[in-house]
């Protein structure tokens, strides 16, 4: 749960708060202008009233009595066609209210702001927003009259409730806010879908890779349907489950390896040395044949352990190359030469075609070596009584080509691209640590070259070695076919 509170606090922090925080704003800057479009509304329409035709009206007024005056603004206040809108009022020319439209009487000492403005203002009108002494909040707006010789006659005033504005203005505010936490409720059931969404699956990978580090290969995760990168994300993990099995299965299967193909030869060591004890040397050529033994399997000790000695150097990224100028050919012929009777006792046919020249390139020597040899006990091993082990080298530019070819047992189609991994054994019948071909790619990458593998079930296999090579005047010389039979 900790992980879901530290997600979804963030999230509520960042995005849900940036949000509600732009939806506040928003909403509070609709509520003024609405407000402000009302006010200004009140205030043009009071305005549109207090134009030259009031001045025009009252032009046949102006200067006679004031029982006349009296008479046209009542005249004036009777014909008034917006009375349900707004209330107007007559004032004399002293100040004081005469006439209203309301009926009402209207008190001497009423404070009239808007008034006092137009007196002083060079336009003679003057505005006011505020509260009479019942509490009505108002907007005014006063005319003054023309005047005669100098002296005021007298002004009209427009009086507006703004209750009703109000009124509608707290209504269409309630509404942007009902808006507003609709819309945030629908942000924040979003966000926590979306939230959801992404920690569940989490929580599960998370609950899954515990499974994984306790030693449960077998855990996999379901798809969430989405389509999504989460999916991506479970089925990648899933793959990756899939991998550790398969390198943990590789792993077990190579530690049961390693442990026969060492004990193999441990044991031979060991019971000829006890041979070799109870007979001393009353048995001249049990004794020879003893330590013949023992040395071969000293030897073949020593080789395994130097291939998983190349292994780990590979593993670590630590394997070194100590590179000259070398003849590839010439190490070629040392490495089938040096296989040549051990193909025989096999009774196995060897075949080797190569271009009979010196062919110069840089790279070690030893470790050339010994790929040809893990190559050529590949293709021995893998081989079948009566068979063939055919080695053909041909120079294509800067590059000599050499293909290992085996009339064995073949390799599987879906088994083919998994050769060259570490542990895995194509078939389990022949003994090997499923290294040595990891090893050997790696020997010739590091050279600059590349080693691809072609086999057919129960035809054979063929191996091609692509290395880099300088040019020499020779490469045009045919090839000399060399065969070694049995």
């Amino acid at each position: 749960m900790k992980k879901i509170s530290g997600i979804s606090m963030r999230w509520f922090c960042t995005t849900f708060c940036v949000i509600t925080g732009i939806v506040i704003i928003f909403a509070v800057t609709a509520i003024f202008l609405i407000r402000g479009y009302y006010y200004n509304y009140v205030q043009m329409t009071l305005d549109s009233h207090a134009s030259d035709l009031v001045d025009s009206y009252f032009s046949n007024y102006i200067g006679s009595s004031e029982d006349t005056f009296v008479k046209g603004a009542i005249n004036f206040v009777e014909s008034f066609r917006d009375k349900n809108m707004m209330d107007v009022w007559v004032i004399d020319s002293s100040g004081k209210p005469i006439v209203s439209s309301s009926g009402f009487k209207i008190e001497p000492d009423t404070v009239m702001p808007d008034y006092e403005i137009a007196v002083e203002s060079e336009t003679d009108k003057g505005s006011w927003r505020g509260r009479l002494s019942t509490g009505e909040k108002v907007m005014a707006t006063t005319a003054m009259l023309p005047a005669v010789k100098g002296q005021a006659a007298g002004a009209v005033r427009y009086v507006c409730s703004l209750e009703d504005v109000d009124r509608a203005l707290v209504s269409i505010s309630i509404l942007i806010f009902t808006i507003a936490a609709v819309i945030l409720l629908l942000v924040s059931a979003s966000g926590r879908f979306f939230i959801r969404s992404i920690v569940g699956p989490v929580l599960r990978i998370n609950e899954t890779a515990k499974k994984i580090a306790k030693g449960d290969l077998s855990v996999r995760l379901d798809s969430v349907g989405m389509h999504d990168e989460i999916d991506e994300l479970c089925s990648t993990f899933n793959n990756m489950a899939e991998a550790l099995g398969e390198a943990e299965s590789m792993k077990n299967d190579f530690i049961s390896t390693i442990s026969h193909e060492l004990r193999t030869p441990l044991t031979a060591i060991k019971g000829w040395g006890e041979t070799l004890v109870q007979i001393g040397s009353t048995d001249p050529e049990t004794t020879q044949k003893g330590m013949e033994v023992i040395i071969s399997e000293s030897q073949r000790l020593s080789e395994m352990v130097e291939e998983l000695l190349d292994f780990s150097r590979m593993q670590n990224g630590k394997m070194q190359l100590v590179s000259n100028k070398i003849d590839v050919l010439a190490e070629l012929d040392d490495a089938v030469f040096t296989m040549k009777d051990r193909t025989e006792r096999a009774g196995l046919e060897l075949i080797y075609n190569v271009p009979h020249m010196p062919l110069p390139m840089y790279g070690d020597a030893a470790r050339i070596r010994q790929v040809f040899v893990n190559l050529l006990d590949n293709a021995i091993k893998y081989n079948e009584h009566a068979g063939k082990v055919i080695v053909f080298a041909e120079i294509h530019g800067s590059n000599l080509v050499i293909y290992f070819t085996d009339t064995g047992c073949g390799i599987a189609p879906e088994n083919i691209p998994r050769v060259k991994d570490k542990f895995f054994r194509a078939n389990l019948s022949v003994h090997g640590t499923g290294i040595g071909l990891a090893v050997a790619d790696e020997i010739i990458k590091l050279h600059g070259g590349t080693m691809e593998i072609n086999s057919v079930l129960g035809e054979g296999t063929t191996i091609t070695v692509t290395l880099p090579v300088e040019a020499t005047e020779a490469q045009v010389t045919s090839p000399e076919r060399k065969e070694i039979n049995e």
